[in-house]
């Protein structure tokens, strides 16, 4: 089977999300799509805004439910102490669980950052990294360096769908539906746990 490794703040997961990850596993012929929340990402700040890992996995695993054939959720990244470096798991998913290969799945927006990624230059030797276009987001190749040129060979053609976790946060902070946004169990999870209110 061929796997694509997910990861991400998932803060929280949306329909977005899943929809271009299974098209991308689709166009490129991946079995599973791995889904991994970062316990906490280096460059996010912890507030109200950001839920605790243990909400987000949960979400995770509610958005899944509707295609266990297609995705699972892996907890990798929060078993170990923060911040949550990709090339740290790429490491160990390939040392301790012995997998020959980790292809993973990143955001045109993404691509523009990952030069300053821990370790950006190992990431690219131990990773087959493969590229979903975003909505208003253009690959600025020449910007990128040289190295990364062969990373076009694995951008996929995605859904263009404008929606992003920071305006599902807002919505839930002024009180607006996220409905049709996110999965129906991570609405009804938002609201029980009235994660994202504001104050």
């Amino acid at each position: 089977m061929r796997f694509l490794c997910f990861g991400g703040s998932f803060n929280p997961i949306h329909n977005g999300h899943l929809v271009c990850a299974r098209a991308t596993a689709e166009a490129l012929g991946y079995d599973r799509v791995i889904l991994i929340p970062a316990a906490h990402p280096p460059h996010k700040v912890a507030g109200a805004e950001f839920a605790e890992p243990e909400h987000r996995l949960e979400m995770c695993r509610l958005a899944t439910t509707l295609e266990p054939q297609l995705f699972e959720v892996d907890d990798i990244e929060l078993h170990r102490p923060p911040p949550s470096y990709t090339i740290d798991t790429v490491r160990q998913l390939r040392q301790v669980r012995n997998w020959k290969e980790v292809h993973w799945l990143i955001g045109a927006d993404m691509l523009m950052y990952l030069p300053k990624w821990r370790d950006p230059e190992a990431l690219l030797r131990e990773t087959q990294f493969v590229v979903m276009r975003r909505p208003g987001t253009e690959i600025a190749w020449s910007a990128l360096p040289p190295a990364y040129s062969q990373l076009r060979r694995h951008v996929a053609e995605t859904p263009l769908l404008d929606i992003s976790s920071t305006d599902i946060r807002r919505r839930v902070a002024t009180g607006k539906s996220v409905e049709y946004l996110v999965p129906p169990g991570v609405a009804g999870y938002v609201r029980e746990h009235g994660l994202y209110r504001a104050g």
